[in-house]
């Protein structure tokens, strides 16, 4: 069932959003060699409660941080640990924070240092596909609209795009319906829904270099490329208004 927000409840969430986005620009100033993805993590935590507001990631469903970042050939769900970041390394951060009884989720992909130009067209463009999906977020397009903007840029580019997981509504809770897949095909064209005022999503394209094949990790969570490509991610939360695209988690 989607639940449609009304102007009061989509500021409260763009409260929510805008310390989601807070706590990941921290973290993306931490990226550089040498520095651990557990430090990483404990200045999310740190800035997000400093704001009066909760990690929505940590204990969802048991995991076990406030944020999930994930390094090169880690697709989504990275779980933050010692390991220490180094040059070339592409490194995705995804933050989520529940103010007030809402939810801000974004998500970047940061380069370390040098990387290859190949990395760096990875990250740029797998960004550019959540822009142009976020153009679609306009009363009376369709969900369909968001998965094709994705879609047509990534594989133009040729890059392909993880199909297991996509974006998602957003609300009191951090998954609400709809499902926002990054493709189209003949199931999403058959359930494809009208935008409308009030509706609330997460966009988050995730592009590899490589396959599109993924697996989980014995851990159970992290997500990493088949083929052990690079993968990148990037997300934001977007209301759909009358004016066009509000962007729910840019301060």
């Amino acid at each position: 069932m989607i639940v449609y927000k009304s102007p009061r409840e989509i500021e409260t969430m763009r409260e929510a959003g805008r310390v989601a986005r807070l706590a990941l620009d921290a973290a993306r100033a931490m990226v550089k060699p040498g520095v651990s993805t557990l430090d990483i993590d404990a200045e999310v935590e740190r800035v997000i409660r400093a704001h009066g507001a909760t990690p929505e990631f940590k204990g969802y469903h048991g995991y076990p941080a406030s944020s999930c970042i994930s390094v090169n050939e880690q697709v989504v769900h990275g779980i933050p640990s010692g390991r220490r970041l180094k040059e070339g390394d592409i490194v995705g951060i995804d933050v989520g924070a529940r103010l007030k009884g809402y939810v801000g989720d974004n998500a970047a992909t940061i380069c370390v240092g040098k990387v290859t130009a190949e990395a760096r067209r990875l990250v740029e463009t797998t960004r550019e596909c959540l822009e142009a999906a976020v153009e679609m977020c306009v009363p009376g397009k369709k969900l369909s609209d968001v998965g094709r903007a994705v879609q047509s840029l990534a594989e133009a580019r040729g890059f392909t795009l993880v199909r297991e997981y996509s974006g998602h509504g957003i609300g009191t809770r951090m998954h609400e319906d709809p499902s926002v897949p990054n493709y189209v095909d003949a199931a999403t064209l058959k359930r494809d829904l009208v935008f409308r005022e009030g509706l609330c999503i997460a966009i988050e394209p995730m592009l590899n270099a490589g396959a599109a094949d993924v697996r989980t990790l014995d851990d159970d969570w992290t997500v990493v490329t088949q083929d052990g490509s690079l993968s990148a991610h990037w997300e934001d939360t977007i209301a759909i208004t009358k004016d066009g695209p509000m962007v729910l988690t840019r301060v």
